[in-house]
């Protein structure tokens, strides 16, 4: 059976059993490329998905998933997502309504060169990367490319497709220059193949990370700090659990009772932009079929929203925003799309620390009370000459750190990160402890 036929047999088998019932169905396919000593040494080609059902009974929901597309695994499927709703004490969710949304080709043909071209991109990248003296190893330079295919339907009138995909070329490699070694990572991601350059790839990876080859320890101090795209990209993660609508209904945000109160400086303005044009995160609707739309969370400052699914808009009062996030095997969830920081006047490079990159931020960081404390690495700004430091940690509150912000970088770059895309400048604050030797 087919995922639209078997869409179709869902939902009739729902409204003759009387519940409610949202199916979700995705298919991924990854390819992935490698390559070491320019020649290609690994093809994966892989793919998955399956449908995920979330049912509404007496106001209790449940959740269950299939990989198997038969008749037979569609109804045991059908028979635990309601066993399941069963389960749970009593409530008062319902399933949001909705319309025919139609089909989206958010990819079109832009995946579509080749193997031999992508598999020439990738050998270029390593060649590059290797014939830069002071590389001792590329541990790996490849290429990546990632389709997917999301389809929803409801019982309440939801019914939409989308497919989207991206690729990327990514490498790890260790640098030396005299007793001076570093290991880095970097990737480039783009909407389609051929806006990817193996050789801007390999530059910028051997510039972010050749920079900090002899890098002296530095000082302890309170100085001057301007954050880099790929470090307030960070930032902006941590910050999107206090503006989660889930977390807020859970009592676990710090920025609960904070709407349309200051809650950075007035040079930060925040937004979430499913629609935002070619934008590696951009939908048109979210895991509910809630249509996409532009969000301000944060502006000049000021808390405006946070972000919602229909669950967690109901439990808080809320609106909801459409945020819902989750795949056919979890449960409801909410998650951002293309996360902005707008750009301000510009940053100033003169004096400070240039922080560069976080270190153990999963485990240094409490996303809760927004208390930041790890290891980093960066370069030492003196009359505007840049000088690599290392050995050194920063502590900061998020929330108090987002309140000292004094300039915002004029140039937004994109970053894919742990918790999704952001397009963010740097930040400069005036006033950071640093602790070095």
């Amino acid at each position: 059976m087919k995922v639209t036929e078997a869409k179709a047999w869902l939902l009739a088998r729902a409204g003759e059993r009387g519940v409610e019932l949202e199916v979700l169905a995705t298919t991924d396919r990854k390819l992935s490329i490698e390559a070491q000593k320019g020649a290609v040494n690994d093809v994966s080609l892989s793919s998955s998905g399956g449908i995920g059902l979330r049912v509404v009974t007496d106001g209790r929901v449940g959740y269950a998933y299939t990989e198997e597309l038969s008749e037979a695994a569609l109804a045991w499927t059908l028979d635990e997502a309601i066993a399941n709703a069963e389960l749970q004490e009593d409530g008062s969710v319902t399933l949001p309504a909705g319309g025919a949304l139609g089909r989206f080709e958010l990819v079109d043909e832009g995946l579509s060169a080749p193997l031999q071209e992508k598999k020439a991109a990738t050998i270029a990248l390593e060649g590059k990367l290797a014939a830069d003296g002071r590389v001792q190893s590329v541990q790996y330079a490849g290429y990546m490319e990632r389709e997917s295919e999301v389809e929803i339907a409801s019982t309440t009138g939801v019914d939409g497709a989308f497919r989207t995909g991206l690729a990327s070329l990514y490498s790890a490699l260790v640098m030396r220059e005299g007793d001076s070694v570093k290991q880095g990572y970097e990737r480039d991601a783009q909407r389609e193949f051929h806006q990817l350059d193996p050789g801007r790839t390999a530059q910028e990876s051997l510039r972010k990370l050749g920079r900090h080859l002899g890098a002296k320890p530095l000082a302890t101090g309170r100085r001057r700090a301007v954050f880099e795209p790929d470090v307030v990209a960070t930032l902006l993660a941590l910050f999107t659990y206090a503006v989660s609508g889930k977390n807020l209904a859970e009592g676990t945000s710090r920025l609960e009772g904070k709407l349309g109160q200051k809650v950075a400086s007035e040079l930060i303005t925040i937004v979430d932009d499913a629609t935002l044009p070619h934008g590696l995160g951009s939908r048109p609707f979210d895991a509910e079929g809630t249509p996409a739309k532009r969000l301000v969370i944060v502006e000049e400052g000021v808390l405006r929203s946070f972000l919602h699914n229909s669950d967690t808009a109901a439990r808080t009062g809320q609106a909801n925003t459409g945020h819902a996030k989750r795949s056919y095997r979890s449960t409801l969830d909410v998650g951002t799309s293309n996360l902005l920081l707008l750009p301000g006047g510009g940053v100033t490079l003169d004096s400070g620390v240039l922080v560069t990159d976080l270190m153990g931020v999963h485990a240094g960081a409490n996303p809760i009370t927004g208390d930041v404390s790890v290891q980093a690495m960066g370069m030492e700004l003196v009359g505007g000459e840049q000088r690599p430091v290392e050995d050194f940690a920063i502590s900061f509150n998020l929330f108090e750190l987002l309140e000292r912000v004094e300039q915002v970088g004029a140039d937004v770059e994109p970053v894919a990160g742990f918790s999704g895309f952001a397009y963010v400048p740097s930040l400069a604050v005036a006033d950071l402890s640093f602790a070095g030797s």
